[in-house]
């Protein structure tokens, strides 16, 4: 496992994959983003923002990786994530070893701000979850209340939660 990420070099690649989460909203896709990151926590191997509903930021990002690099290296590498990965994305980056995963803000946060989207039925089950589950100690960093505002900003408005008939 890599050494861990400072808190300055965890703020800048949470930010850098808000700039991609800003940009699929900007192409009309839901507004998430990751980045991963060598484990020198300063180079960006791969970046990747929201395509469509199987086709997830992260889901994608992590077969990218799969791909790319060997599993021994991705072990030592960090997924950075606008918010906290669904069932999966976790599931995804679990397969791929990426052996470590820092996110913006929780999943409970996202649904709270989209409500009943159809375009969004989040799931209740955090990745620290999921990830006890496995055979792999994935290591999980993550929320940042700092940035909550920041990545929450990119969500505000985008959804449009189902009206109570």
């Amino acid at each position: 496992m890599s050494e861990a990420p400072t808190s300055e070099q965890i703020l800048r690649n949470l930010r850098r994959a808000n700039v991609i989460a800003t940009r699929a909203r900007q192409f009309g896709h839901q507004p998430f983003g990751c980045v991963v990151v060598a484990p020198d926590h300063e180079t960006v191997l791969i970046e990747h923002g929201n395509i469509g509903a199987v086709d997830h930021a992260e889901s994608c990002a992590a077969r990218l990786a799969w791909r790319t690099f060997n599993e021994e290296y991705l072990w030592t590498c960090t997924m950075y994530t606008t918010v906290e990965p669904c069932a999966m994305c976790a599931g995804a980056i679990y397969w791929s070893n990426i052996g470590k995963l820092v996110y913006g803000i929780s999943e409970s946060s996202l649904r709270d701000m989209t409500g009943d989207d159809p375009a969004n039925p989040t799931l209740s089950l955090p990745c620290r979850q999921l990830f006890a589950t496995g055979q792999k100690s994935i290591e999980v960093i993550g929320p940042f209340a700092e940035l909550a505002d920041e990545i929450e900003q990119l969500h505000r408005n985008f959804w449009k939660p189902a009206s109570k008939a």
